[in-house]
């Protein structure tokens, strides 16, 4: 397995009172027995096709082609889309650099060209990012798995009429990339619409697969082929997850469904009422991100669920932590950690001498991180507050695609506990017809 992870922190044996009784957990994890049969048997049938994503080879080859094709003699790369259209990439693609502080966007790209997301619409930040540009030798992708995504039509037309508007609209073919779901029917799709007007090339987006659980698709695999990811090896560990759930005969030999059960059943049985997800490295900062849209978006139905909260160590130890210590009973921490204990910079003795800070000498920037990882869970633990470890011997793409693939069968077998259907999403459904009706009037 490329991740382990520890609950013991999350037990009244541990903890107290704020802790789930052993008994509890057990009820709670034969729960989730009858949805782990079914789950084998939707990978046997192929009726959840994200069961079987980590398998697929051919669409690696059409996605790498067309990015090939689109990104020739290109010198910026911008990704269009939001929520579940953007998320997975970005958490992808900082895995190879992008998004980390002091990155100039570049983060040693050399023969790629440099990537840049744009998932939140902001008029001044649209008008000065197409404004700033140099079109010739910028490229867009957009993905929207409806095609029909307000925001992201937006700046996709914004950007087409920006490149008319530069003498390059004989260009459009070349300079823009869609993705988005096959023709059915009489349905709608507006962005497909406008790339088959415009000769747009388009990638399909797998109807079945909802844009938050599609990060491991071609929806991601674009912005990780982007920055140089190994993309075989994300499907590779997202694999070994799905081996578990297949080689399994009980539940609470799953991670993922220990999870499920310990998340669900701090909510119902202790009040712990939000998820809060805090990785130790810049590199899984939008692996939080993800996981807030996935966990809230999925579960928040019916009056159920708990609220996610993303955070980031060591430097959210100096802006959260005095809360989930010290504060209202009610937090839910998952500590993710990797082995970074002799990495980075060293600290010069003289200079630490100087600085009274003699621990520090003579050890590794990593060092530091890994006493805190270790740390952490040990003042929650002490404080009575239920926090769970998840370790990854190493962070790179077997192990993402593990963590990932672990978190997306985690939130499905919590739907299950809460009696909720974590696919769809019917509240934010609301909000965009309210908002037509006003753009209407």
């Amino acid at each position: 397995m490329a991740l382990s992870q520890s609950f013991e922190g999350c037990l009244e044996a541990n903890i107290g009172k704020a802790g789930l009784s052993r008994p509890t957990l057990d009820r709670t994890l034969a729960r989730l027995q009858p949805r782990l049969e079914s789950l084998r048997e939707d990978y046997a049938s192929g009726a959840l096709p994200l069961l079987r994503v980590p398998e697929w080879r051919d669409d690696i080859a059409l996605a790498r082609s067309a990015l090939a094709a689109l990104t020739k003699e290109a010198r910026t790369l911008v990704f269009f889309g939001t929520g579940g259209s953007s998320l997975g990439g970005q958490t992808l693609a900082q895995l190879g650099g992008w998004g980390i502080p002091g990155d100039d966007g570049n983060g040693g790209q050399r023969d790629r060209p440099r990537t840049r997301f744009y998932d939140n619409l902001d008029p001044r930040t649209l008008e000065r990012a197409l404004a700033s540009l140099d079109l010739a030798t910028t490229r867009f992708v957009v993905t929207s798995k409806s095609g029909n995504t307000p925001e992201t039509l937006l700046q996709t037309i914004a950007a087409i009429e920006a490149v008319r508007a530069g003498g390059l609209g004989a260009r459009i073919p070349e300079l823009f990339l869609g993705l988005t779901e096959p023709r059915t029917g009489t349905t709608t799709n507006g962005l497909r619409d406008l790339c088959e007007a415009l000769s747009i090339p388009t990638l399909p987006h797998d109807p079945k697969i909802g844009g938050r659980f599609s990060a491991l698709t071609n929806v991601g695999l674009l912005p990780a082929l982007a920055r140089g990811l190994d993309v075989e090896a994300l499907r590779e560990g997202a694999h070994t997850v799905i081996e578990g759930l297949l080689a399994v005969s009980e539940a609470k030999d799953f991670y993922p469904a220990i999870g499920a059960a310990v998340a669900t059943g701090l909510a119902k049985e202790c009040g712990v009422k939000v998820s809060v997800m805090l990785p130790y490295s810049d590199r899984l900062a939008r692996f939080a991100a993800w996981y807030v849209q996935l966990w809230g978006e999925s579960l928040g139905k019916s009056g159920e669920g708990t609220t996610p909260v993303a955070a980031l160590g060591p430097v959210d130890q100096h802006s959260q932590l005095q809360l989930y210590l010290d504060g209202a009973p009610q937090h839910f921490i998952t500590v993710v950690r990797e082995n970074c204990a002799g990495s980075g910079p060293r600290v010069a003795p003289d200079l630490a001498e100087i600085a009274h800070a003699e621990y520090l000498s003579g050890h590794a920037a990593g060092d530091l991180v890994a006493a805190q990882q270790k740390a952490i869970p040990e003042a929650l633990l002490a404080a009575g507050r239920p926090v769970r470890t998840i370790d990854l011997e190493r962070l790179d793409e077997r192990a993402l695609g593990a963590l990932m693939m672990h978190f997306m069968l985690e939130t499905i077998l919590a739907g299950h506990l809460l009696g909720v259907d974590p696919f769809d999403q019917p509240a934010v459904e609301s909000g965009k017809i309210i908002t037509r009706r006003y753009l209407g009037a």
